[in-house]
């Protein structure tokens, strides 16, 4: 079922505030005992019964609320399923539960779901420190579900044969071990020269040297999606290149600030959200792994 329209809601008018008024997460913290702070969303969670005939679109319309929320919230419905008798959670409104790894803070969870730090910290009850905590919004609704599915994934393959993950996506520890950062996208092992392919058909919009990532390449799909290619040693294509699967986009080489020694390809796959594009796991779209 496809909704036409959303209700304006609090997190809505948090994100429209934070776009106007940008308040720092760690200025906010000193402020947590403040009883202006709202009731974390985990507290406000309304309990509903399945009764007998609803579904979970049906559900889902009924609170305002896309499916694929409700799923997240409660396992008893990932089988597409709603079991009459059953009790399930309701936010009130959009987002996922996240467990935070330990040590994250609000800037580190602002990064990795593209929600703004001062929203996470507000919405959340002004907690100082991050532990279990609800992520709003809607960049999640569907993508990685359709992604498991039904979704086909990229045709191509980022390099000429499968490599090794050298560092994966997601929360990891730096080499240190002093602190948690996400990685939000694989490090592909592969030896300096090698090169680079495009994954899918679509347009180059940036091919040139960008801070941490080094000579990077961006080239935006179809259906809102975008892959990048950084820390390369040469680039081959220049912006507003149409490209096809397979085409030679650039070399694997060492430039920016790669967070391991091993020569290797930075991959990304970001998807276009209201919050912009929100870095997803790549094995989500690699089907050649």
């Amino acid at each position: 079922m496809k909704f036409r329209y959303y209700r304006l809601s609090i997190v809505t008018l948090l994100l429209l505030f934070a776009s106007i008024f940008p308040v720092r997460a760690d200025r906010l913290a000193k402020q947590n005992n403040n009883p202006s702070c709202p009731t974390p969303v985990l507290s406000r969670l309304q309990k509903h019964t399945i009764a007998n005939g609803e579904t979970i679109a049906s559900m889902a319309e009924k609170y305002n609320l896309i499916p694929e929320t409700l799923i997240r919230l409660n396992p008893i419905l990932n089988q597409g399923k709603a079991p009459v008798g059953k009790t399930i959670l309701i936010p009130p409104f959009n987002g996922i539960r996240v467990q935070a790894p330990a040590g994250a803070t609000w800037r580190d969870l602002a990064t990795s779901y593209g929600v703004p730090a001062d929203v996470l910290f507000e919405i959340n009850g002004c907690q100082k420190k991050p532990s279990v905590v609800f992520v709003p919004g809607i960049n999640w609704s569907g993508r990685q579900r359709q992604a498991v599915n039904s979704y086909g994934g990229f045709s191509g393959y980022p390099l000429a044969k499968i490599a090794v993950v050298g560092l994966g996506y997601g929360w990891q520890t730096s080499p240190n071990q002093s602190k948690k950062f996400f990685h939000s996208g694989v490090d592909l092992l592969a030896d300096i020269g090698t090169n680079v392919l495009s994954v899918e058909v679509g347009t180059v919009v940036f091919a040139g040297q960008q801070e941490n990532y080094g000579n990077l390449v961006v080239i935006n799909h179809k259906d809102g999606l975008q892959s990048r290619y950084a820390h390369l040693g040469s680039l081959k294509v220049i912006t507003g290149k149409q490209v096809q699967t397979g085409d030679i986009i650039g070399t694997v080489g060492q430039t920016g600030s790669p967070d391991i020694r091993s020569p290797h390809l930075h991959f990304e796959v970001r998807y276009k959200s209201t919050s912009g594009w929100v870095a997803q796991d790549p094995k989500l779209h690699l089907t050649q792994q």
